[in-house]
């Protein structure tokens, strides 16, 4: 039978071919990252760091085990890009810190008052002013939950986990038991979240609309869906870390 293009399986394509078909996507994850950034960031440099991923997975890439070379590929420059923010202080400790200092003021406070905290009350906690508040919220929402966070920190490690990503199975029972309480996890908080955030949250990661294309389809401005994805990323990771899911 003959394949149409699109239906080409990859384990047949080279390493330059499999890097040409996919090099599109390099701007747009670096684009969807970038949006939680500060405007001052060089997207140049991220795409060219997001490339380095690209042909990293292309050379590592094994149709044998993993069945869509796109989505071993997004970790591949997800993770190039992230690695590229670090050496940039971007993603450095004292920012990771104020982040964490972030999702815990607004789990108190919202504990405490019993209601959804204003931008105000939460950056008064942390005598902050409102434009360095927002920043830090921005850089909340770019990444959901570290590797280290569910106990997996060395290289081997995260390479199984990928892996499992890709292929939705391993043969570390220890790391499918794991995931497979992560997951339920996620989808048990997703649900308990307010409508418009549970809305942002799948458009922005399962149906993988960058903020610009979120604002359209609700109306409201890139800045507004930002917001959203940040607190529904901060009310997440608030609920998984009360299951003991993440450290």
């Amino acid at each position: 039978m003959q394949l149409e293009r699109g239906e080409i399986e990859e384990g047949y394509l080279t390493r330059d071919q499999l890097i040409n078909e996919h090099l599109p996507h390099v701007k747009r994850i670096v684009y969807r990252i970038a949006s939680h950034l500060p405007s001052s960031v060089e997207i140049d440099d991220l795409v060219n760091s997001g490339i380095i991923g690209l042909i990293e997975a292309a050379e590592r890439y094994d149709p044998t085990r993993d069945n869509k070379f796109m989505t071993y590929a997004m970790f591949r420059i997800e993770g190039a890009v992230l690695s590229e923010l670090r050496s940039r202080d971007f993603l450095s400790r004292s920012n990771r810190r104020k982040s964490r200092e972030l999702e815990k003021a607004y789990l108190e406070l919202e504990q405490k008052l019993g209601r959804k905290v204003k931008d105000k009350e939460v950056a008064n906690e942390l005598g902050l002013e409102l434009d360095e508040f927002h920043e830090i919220r921005k850089m909340s929402g770019i990444s959901f939950i570290k590797f280290e966070e569910i106990g997996y920190s060395s290289k081997e490690d995260k390479e199984n986990l990928v892996s499992y990503l890709v292929n939705g199975d391993t043969d570390d029972a220890l790391t499918l038991t794991r995931m497979r309480e992560v997951e339920a996890g996620v989808a048990r908080a997703i649900e308990q979240l307010p409508e418009k955030e549970k809305l942002v949250i799948s458009l922005y990661y399962w149906d993988e609309l960058t903020m610009k294309e979120i604002g359209k389809v609700l109306d409201i401005t890139e800045s507004r869906v930002s917001q959203i994805h940040s607190q529904a990323v901060i009310h997440l990771r608030g609920k998984l870390k009360k299951e003991n899911l993440i450290e």
